[in-house]
């Protein structure tokens, strides 16, 4: 009775890790979220898949952790990471009543590095990673990380800036950020990372609050020392300094 949690990362074929590619071959059933499934079925025609919409997620981990112990090894997939905003977390916290399921988690590459590889260097010093999604988080909360973060001179990645709904967010974080933050710090994003139609631009925190973003685009804020070098986003990690 074995589940796995899989994280294959942005999506590309190359981005996904040996281990999840391994552990989505084991597997008899492979469950997750439609736009996940789908990009899956590319590269693993041959596999069986059960997937549902978005704000399922309890429902596709009781899928899964029943997949598995009726017999099936099972791998309920997230994009990016199992655990970095993944299924991981929530699969340990249902799987009480499910104690003869062996649950074995599998490491992706999130889109905070993925993401960052694309710009140039932004995460070679300290840096706080925050998600603008309220669905689950009060916005309270999120302002109060937003603020100590930027006070303490973090780069600063976020995933979920908008959606069709939340389409002010961004420039409400950066609003906030600014209060800390020159309106000059380097910043970037990359949207579809590793996908069809990637694409990422480097601008300052002024610019950055005037942008146009999705759910499908990670932001990368940086910190007081962050310059942009041969045309790339950098974080100095201090040799120079020493």
């Amino acid at each position: 009775m074995k589940l796995y949690i899989v994280g294959f990362g942005c999506g590309s074929r190359d981005g996904m890790t040996l281990e999840a590619e391994k552990a989505i071959k084991l597997s008899d059933l492979i469950i997750g979220y439609t736009t996940y499934t789908d990009i899956l079925k590319k590269y693993f025609p041959e596999k069986t898949f059960l997937s549902t919409g978005m704000r399922m997620e309890k429902d596709r981990v009781k899928m899964a952790l029943k997949s598995a112990e009726s017999g099936k090894t099972t791998a309920l997939v997230c994009s990016g990471d199992s655990v970095v905003y993944g299924m991981a977390g929530l699969a340990f916290e249902m799987s009480k009543d499910f104690t003869d399921v062996e649950i074995e988690v599998v490491a992706g590459v999130t889109a905070a590095l993925s993401g960052s590889a694309v710009l140039g260097a932004p995460l070679t010093h300290d840096f706080a990673v925050i998600s603008l999604s309220d669905l689950l988080t009060p916005p309270k909360k999120i302002e109060k990380r937003l603020k100590l973060a930027a006070q303490a001179d973090f780069t600063i990645v976020i995933y979920n800036p908008s959606s069709r709904k939340r389409f002010d967010y961004l420039a409400k974080a950066c609003k906030i950020m600014m209060n800390f933050k020159s309106p000059e710090t380097v910043c970037g994003y990359v949207r579809n990372i590793g996908r069809e139609g990637q694409n990422s631009k480097i601008l300052t925190l002024a610019e950055l609050a005037e942008e146009n973003v999705d759910m499908f685009t990670t932001i990368f804020v940086g910190n007081s020392e962050t310059a942009v070098i041969r045309g790339k986003m950098v974080t100095p990690r201090g040799y120079f300094n020493v």
